[in-house]
């Protein structure tokens, strides 16, 4: 029950999504709760600090949860939607399946435009189909993100976000046994805890530096071969985006800034709003 508090309290948090049934507003607004409810981000804000506090991996796994519901036909909040009798939701898709649950504190904030309603239905076959896997190619990503609106500096500065979280052994063992442009030594460390077979679930580090602190040290890895998944040394092995991530390598403000404004970005994918979608009563199901 405790996990569920959280998932619903966390995506609320990043997606700020609360009850205001009397609003037809058809914008995004910094301030739309400032009267309906003026304490909004400050509960908020207290709630997912306790949480990560808590359990430092929850930070991490919020942001991901965000990325995944707007990559799904935009950011409506279907990922929480439990499977019914009308469609099958998105928990159970590749992507999400034992991963998607509910950032060290320092790092970049921006100002969240409030006011989205909640989406009535959700779609495990737009789960399957429009996120990103770890083992993209960067011709893929470039695709997928130009798909919703974003550009290759948006999913360089958005991939910053492995700087925090884990993974479980099932996204990376292909490369870290298969692959050459990887660090020797990293690969062997990470192998310690994800054989060749079995251990699906065992977790590692996406940033093996410093990995509960949200900085910009997963560029620094990047360059020298130590990214965990292969979508992630693709941002740094030999094309397009390789300046991209050395910049930020040496530039965390610069990082900052730019992740920053992908994020804003990225939360306008598509958001259901005025009198569009519905205000749930419940996080887990359609009214």
């Amino acid at each position: 029950m405790m996990m569920r508090t959280l998932v619903c309290i966390g995506v609320m948090a990043v997606f700020v999504s609360f009850i205001n049934m009397n609003s037809v507003n058809g914008q995004l607004s910094s301030t739309f709760y400032d009267k309906s409810c003026p304490r909004l981000q400050s509960v908020v804000q207290s709630v997912v600090k306790q949480a990560v506090a808590k359990e430092k991996r929850m930070g991490a796994s919020l942001v991901r949860l965000h990325f995944h519901d707007c990559f799904v036909n935009g950011c409506d909040g279907s990922i929480l939607l439990d499977d019914n009798a009308t469609f099958t939701g998105e928990k159970t898709a590749g992507p999400n399946a034992n991963s998607a649950r509910g950032f060290e504190l320092q790092g970049p904030t921006w100002t969240v435009m409030l006011g989205r309603r909640d989406s009535p239905t959700a779609s495990l076959s737009a789960a399957n189909n429009n996120i990103p896997s770890p083992a993209s190619s960067l011709s893929t990503l470039i695709s997928s993100f130009q798909a919703h609106g974003l550009s290759t500096k948006d999913l360089v500065a958005l991939s910053g976000a492995h700087t925090i979280g884990q993974s479980r052994c099932a996204f990376f063992r292909t490369r870290i046994y298969n692959e050459s442009n990887i660090n020797a030594g990293f690969a062997t460390s990470v192998k310690a805890n994800c054989p060749s077979a079995g251990g699906d679930n065992n977790l590692s580090p996406l940033d093996s530096v410093t990995p509960t602190t949200f900085d910009n040290k997963y560029y620094a890895n990047l360059k020298i071969q130590k990214g965990l998944f292969h979508s992630d040394q693709q941002l740094f092995n030999g094309g397009s985006t390789d300046s991209q991530v050395t910049a930020y390598s040496t530039n965390q403000n610069s990082f900052f800034t730019d992740f920053t404004a992908a994020m804003v970005k990225m939360g306008n994918i598509s958001p259901l709003t005025g009198n569009s979608g519905q205000i749930r009563r419940n996080c887990r199901k359609a009214n």
